[in-house]
């Protein structure tokens, strides 16, 4: 299902479903070699991530130890009772002559451009819903991935080859194959049935899963909201062909090493303070599509001017900003 239909479905309160959206930017938190759920303790993970929300993420992240939502003391997210963390992999170019150099994200062009990067986060319910408890957590997608097939497993994540800040069409599972005008926009969508019982489980997915026939699996009867990422990498400085693969390939590869793009995934930590998800979602809150109107009464926000002001230093010390002869880690396409 696309975007475009999921917004229809999820706004439709006039209709006589009880519906909410919560559409709001996240600034970039930090770019670093560290995933606190595949890779817990392990300083530097195996590769590169972008992550954002709040300021207490770090390299273990258990839940038995602390409450991210009490220890954080800001967040780059919109919404100033949400210390949630979500993070991705992070996408390279690599030049004809061999060279890698990283891709910055920016602010989505639908009224988040004031934002230093980072992604745009969805909260979307169709019916009621029952927010995630307190040290919840789950990984969508595979970076193992390296076909069509073993994508299409998980359709709620891909790309996009922005013409501009308004396209939404042209999903597909792979990267772009041309120059995008606007960049590529990424997108992860999570599932939206839990087991009612595990706040993570040992692969941090089984424990939640999609809807059959918009129906949740008796293994998963409770309906939780649906976690949504869109990110917009800006790979506008590289559309200049005569920098790309000599048989005019796409350049692009994810910072584990795959230059397919089946390989997209995103990871999910709860952090809201207290009742604040539940409340916005019992309200029915719905964000403007367009422009940048936080319109929810029950929950306290702040600007992205302020939001971008939240960051963390990164704790692997390694140069991100110049061209690269591999990738950090040294992922293998």
């Amino acid at each position: 299902m696309h975007l475009t239909t999921l917004l229809t479905a999820a706004i439709v309160p006039f209709l006589g479903v009880r519906a909410a959206m919560l559409r709001f930017s996240c600034s970039q938190l930090v770019v670093d070699r560290l995933d606190p759920l595949v890779n817990p303790g392990q300083v530097p993970s195996p590769h590169l991530h972008q992550i954002v929300g709040g300021n207490s993420f770090n390299v273990t992240m258990d839940p038995n130890v602390n409450d991210i939502s009490q220890t954080s003391t800001c967040t780059s997210c919109q919404f100033t009772e949400d210390f949630s963390n979500y993070w991705t992999a992070v996408l390279f170019f690599k030049a004809r002559n061999g060279t890698y150099k990283r891709v910055s994200t920016v602010g989505n062009g639908l009224g988040y451009s004031a934002s230093n990067g980072g992604q745009t986060v969805y909260y979307i319910s169709n019916g009621a819903v029952t927010a995630f408890k307190p040290g919840f957590r789950m990984v969508v997608g595979n970076p193992a991935f390296r076909t069509q097939a073993e994508a299409r497993t998980n359709p709620a994540l891909q790309f996009t080859c922005l013409a501009s800040p308004m396209t939404r069409s042209g999903y597909r599972y792979d990267f772009p194959t041309d120059t995008c005008a606007g960049g590529i926009m990424v997108t992860v969508r999570f599932p939206t049935c839990w087991d009612g019982k595990n706040t993570d489980s040992p692969d941090h997915q089984s424990h939640v899963a999609y809807p059959v026939n918009r129906n949740c699996p008796s293994t998963h009867p409770i309906k939780i909201p649906e976690v949504f990422y869109e990110t917009y990498w800006d790979t506008r400085p590289f559309n200049n062909k005569a920098l790309w693969p000599a048989d005019g390939s796409q350049p692009f590869v994810w910072s584990f090493g795959d230059k397919t793009g089946y390989g997209n995934h995103g990871d999910y930590i709860f952090g809201w303070r207290g009742d604040a998800l539940q409340r916005a979602m019992d309200a029915n809150c719905n964000s403007d599509l367009i422009q940048d109107k936080l319109n929810c009464p029950t929950l306290k926000s702040q600007t992205i001017v302020n939001a971008n002001k939240c960051s963390i230093q990164r704790k692997v010390k390694e140069d991100l900003d110049g061209w690269m002869k591999e990738l950090p880690g040294g992922g293998m396409e």
